[in-house]
């Protein structure tokens, strides 16, 4: 008696064990949408998905975490570049073909979607993306991904970073784009993407970086970028943008960093820019006209000044010695005349900092 007694309170323990370890399993819905994901992509060298085995993706799949209480997927977190012992044992980085399956879009709680710098994944963004609504961090930097940015991407109202740069995606940034009100970090540089920068883009008032350099972006820089009272760094290099810079700029409260390089930019530097909290003003290779602003002073305080290849013509101006640092200046490729002012930052430039301009005298070029 005692026997089946023990019996039957064991086979219920194993009974109640069994019915926990599924209650915790991912849903065969998310387990399933996981599976055909990784059907349309091939990793060849490291084996990443040799550990999506078994019902449960929840555990120990390389690169998935769930939600410890609904127990729905998450966040998928695939790198081709990564400190993980995985790239450590095969000593290289990572290489992946294929394409982003639309099956990802049935993981209705995903938070975070991360697949960067596998090189090899082609084929265009899902539109069905943009309708994750617990999206907050969606990042395919590094790929050969076609296409366009999805047109109804400012469905994601939580989504915080936006990262697509080094695919080669085409096409206009998408007019929704701007109703991403969380958005921190859009990153979209070293693609094929064309037309104007919206004239609404100050809307996005909580970003932090807008990096948009190596495209085919034209037409005017939007006097709403001043509005983004939170950004930091601003890179617009490598376009095709036209038209005068902004005086806002040099009035937003803790933009750092500034690169406007490499376009079709003209009219006046702004003084604003000069009398700033901007450390880095990279405004070379444009068609920048006038003169160098005489508004240096105890605010001026530049680790790079590059004004290179521009249309600047007249004196440096004598102020420009009142700055608090300049680490690196350029003015060569100019119309500039003059002496060069002695002293500080002048005293460690060398001279290809000045070389091909009208008639600019003094160390480190020849004496006036």
């Amino acid at each position: 008696m005692a026997t089946n007694t023990f019996l039957y309170a064991l086979s219920a323990a194993i009974l109640l064990l069994s019915l926990t370890s599924v209650s915790n399993a991912c849903p065969p819905s998310d387990w399933a949408a996981l599976l055909a994901f990784k059907a349309a992509l091939h990793e060849p060298y490291l084996g990443i998905f040799n550990s999506w085995k078994g019902t449960d993706c929840c555990h120990n799949w390389y690169g998935v975490s769930c939600d410890p209480e609904t127990r729905r997927v998450a966040d998928i977190n695939l790198r081709g570049e990564s400190e993980d012992p995985i790239f450590q044992k095969a000593r290289r980085t990572g290489y992946m073909t294929g394409s982003i399956s639309p099956a990802v879009c049935q993981l209705t709680r995903l938070s975070s979607l991360t697949i960067a710098d596998w090189k090899g994944i082609s084929g265009s963004i899902p539109s069905c993306i943009a309708y994750l609504p617990f999206l907050r961090i969606l990042d395919l930097i590094g790929n050969q991904l076609t296409g366009e940015i999805p047109a109804d991407i400012g469905q994601l109202s939580r989504l915080t970073v936006l990262n697509v740069a080094d695919n080669q995606l085409s096409g206009t940034i998408p007019r929704s784009l701007t109703n991403l009100s969380s958005l921190m970090h859009l990153d979209i540089r070293g693609n094929k993407i064309s037309g104007t920068l919206p004239r609404n883009f100050g809307k996005l008032r909580m970003l932090s970086r807008a990096l948009l350099s190596k495209n085919k972006l034209n037409g005017p820089i939007p006097n709403s970028v001043s509005y983004i009272y939170r950004l930091s760094d601003l890179d617009l290099s490598l376009n095709q943008l036209s038209g005068p810079i902004p005086a806002s700029l040099g009035k937003m409260a803790v933009l750092a960093t500034l690169n406007l390089d490499g376009n079709q930019i003209s009219g006046p530097i702004p003084p604003t820019l000069i009398s700033s909290s901007i450390s880095i003003l990279n405004l070379s290779r444009n068609a920048i006209e006038g003169y160098i602003p005489d508004a240096f002073g105890s605010r001026s305080y530049f680790t790079v000044l590059d004004l290179s290849y521009n249309k600047l013509r007249g004196r440096i101006p004598k102020t420009i010695s009142s700055a608090t640092f300049i680490g690196h200046l350029d003015v060569s490729h100019n119309h500039l005349c003059g002496p060069i002012p002695a002293g500080s930052p002048f005293d460690h430039l060398e001279a290809s900092s000045f070389v091909n301009n009208d008639c600019l005298c003094g160390k480190p070029l020849r004496a006036c």
